[in-house]
């Protein structure tokens, strides 16, 4: 084994909330080593893998990044059994999507930053169902600002427009303006009582911002930005590099040590030739994400902590969350034509809001804005036709078809929960195998709530058609398997996303949210990142 050169915090994964973490500690005068499980690429590597995609594929987030032997992830349209990395049991399949590259997934996300509001920090005070946050919004608003400039978030000047309205400061950036079909959306919704409002999304609106050019309207936001105007964390890595950060690539951590306190010593990883190496530190960070994360405290078990580290609990890998989304997919009689601009950039979050989530989740619908005509195309093909014919009806079904996605929340259950696979990986590491139910407080949204509202705003659109997904889809929003709370008993982490058994790791991000509300969780988790940093910063100085 290879004993590497050490660093005050060892930050575990390079996504957003790593990376967050680490500028915030490296302007602090506090060292910081970064491990990453896989590799460091170009954007313009990315680029041309995604152009020479055939058309089937281009729809698959990850397809042009295939994974390294050494840091597989999963890899839906693959059949390849190398490429089922997820091992899925249970009523519903938590198929999740993320990519194990320098700068993690926000490379393929969409940009969302909704925030959460008051009431779904307080679900069970509240509403009597799920967990409460261990702290309130007022203690999460300055981080979320935080996190707000830091990633260059548009969003709209109206506080009417805004989600929710308690802000202490502006966006960053104006809103971006909404695509034909997004405005007749807005309309028509209008007249049924319900707002359509701009989506809050790490993306430059008309003005380069943090060094990144403005949005160009290319619509190929999901599976990549090709200019750099959407946020991505491996924009930021030469900027830590920089400020004096050290940065490991394919180096696939899989071992945690501890102390004779039982305090975190050093990280073992794996490099792509299968050689061991150890890193020791002060404070150690891990934010893989949702699943790898649980998954590297379990691997972690050791004679003091035979459950996995961090789990006295037992709650390491439980609790897993998403949002279950369901897609009406409509055939209109006049053309909406999606497909300018951001692939999600407004929706209607009002709907997730309400006494009733005593009873059933809340929903939010959002017009989706992909371009159409890869969707078409094949369904076209089917019908046989040819030539400028052919043309014809890929240009009629990109006009007249259209998404409508429901997301829902979902509540923390334990029974909900990720262990080690007997099946290994490369490298001879169990791969996540994950048990899954949204459960009935979801299930009876989508009966007597979401679908019937979706199917009024289907209507009123001039719906056609109505062709409804037959099962919950996961949106690709990893929540819960190192669950906040004030209770050791119960939950992972404590506030500051510090863990109960060992007061020198933190485990911040969506594993430690507790409870997901219906909007993407993404700057929620950056705003969890930027207060454990804070607490490292502090517990530093003490030292």
């Amino acid at each position: 084994m290879n004993s590497n050169s050490n660093a005050d915090v060892i930050i575990v994964g390079t996504g957003v909330v790593g990376v967050l973490i680490a500028e915030q500690l490296l302007d602090a005068g506090i060292s910081v080593l970064m491990l990453e499980a896989g590799p460091r690429v170009a954007r313009s590597e990315i680029v041309e893998n995604f152009r020479n995609l055939p058309l089937a594929l281009k729809g698959d987030p990850s397809s042009c990044y295939p994974p390294r032997p050494w840091a597989p992830h999963p890899m839906p349209s693959s059949d390849k059994p190398e490429d089922q990395y997820l091992e899925l049991t249970g009523p519903d399949k938590y198929a999740q999507t993320f990519i194990r590259y320098a700068g993690g997934s926000t490379w393929h996300w969409a940009g969302t930053c909704w925030r959460l509001t008051p009431d779904d920090m307080r679900l069970h005070s509240r509403y009597g169902v799920g967990r409460d946050w261990a702290f309130g919004y007022d203690e999460l608003e300055p981080y979320y600002t935080r996190v707000e400039h830091k990633l260059g978030i548009c969003g709209p000047s109206d506080p009417q427009l805004q989600w929710p309205p308690q802000r202490s400061q502006p966006y960053p950036m104006p809103a971006l303006p909404f695509s034909p079909g997004e405005q007749r959306f807005t309309e028509v919704v209008k007249a049924l009582g319900y707002r359509n409002i701009p989506t809050a999304q790490a993306r430059n609106s008309g003005m380069p911002y943090d060094d990144r050019p403005a949005c160009c309207a290319n619509n190929n936001c999901v599976p990549v930005c090709p200019v750099g105007a959407k946020y991505d964390a491996a924009t930021a890595l030469g900027r830590l590099e920089a400020k004096g950060a050290t940065i490991l690539t394919d180096a696939v951590v899989y071992r945690v040590d501890t102390d004779a306190r039982n305090q975190v010593e050093a990280v073992n990883y794996f490099d792509a030739n299968k050689q061991t190496h150890r890193i020791s530190g002060k404070i150690f960070v891990l934010a893989c994400n949702g699943i790898e994360t649980p998954k590297l405290l379990l691997m972690s078990a050791n004679s003091r902590n035979t459950r996995g580290l961090a789990n006295s609990s037992d709650q390491v890998g439980r609790n897993m969350m998403d949002h279950p989304q369901l897609t009406m997919t409509l055939t209109l009689s006049e053309p909406y034509w999606s497909g300018v601009g951001p692939v999600v950039n407004s929706g209607i979050m009002e709907t997730s809001q309400g006494d009733f989530r005593s009873e059933h989740a809340g929903a939010y619908f959002r017009y989706n804005n992909f371009a159409r005509n890869r969707f078409v195309t094949f369904g076209a093909l089917k019908k046989g036709l040819v030539g400028r014919a052919l043309d014809e009806e890929i240009r009629r079904m990109s006009g007249c078809t259209a998404d409508i996605v429901l997301a829902h929340e979902v509540l923390p259950d334990p029974d909900n929960r990720l262990t080690l696979s007997s099946r290994k990986d490369w490298l001879g590491l169990p791969r996540p195998a994950i048990h899954y139910d949204v459960g009935d407080y979801t299930r009876r949204s989508a009966e007597t709530y979401s679908l019937p509202i979706g199917k009024r705003i289907a209507e009123a659109m001039g719906a056609i058609d109505i062709k409804v997904s037959p099962k919950f889809a996961q949106s690709k929003h990893i929540m819960g398997g190192t669950i906040m709370g004030t209770d050791p008993a119960n939950s992972v982490v404590d506030a500051e996303c510090r863990a109960y058994d060992h007061q020198n790791l933190f485990l911040p991000g969506g594993g430690a949210m507790a409870s997901t509300a219906c909007g993407n969780s993404t700057i929620s988790m950056a705003a969890l990142g930027l207060k454990a940093a804070d607490a490292i910063v502090r517990q530093m100085r003490k030292a």
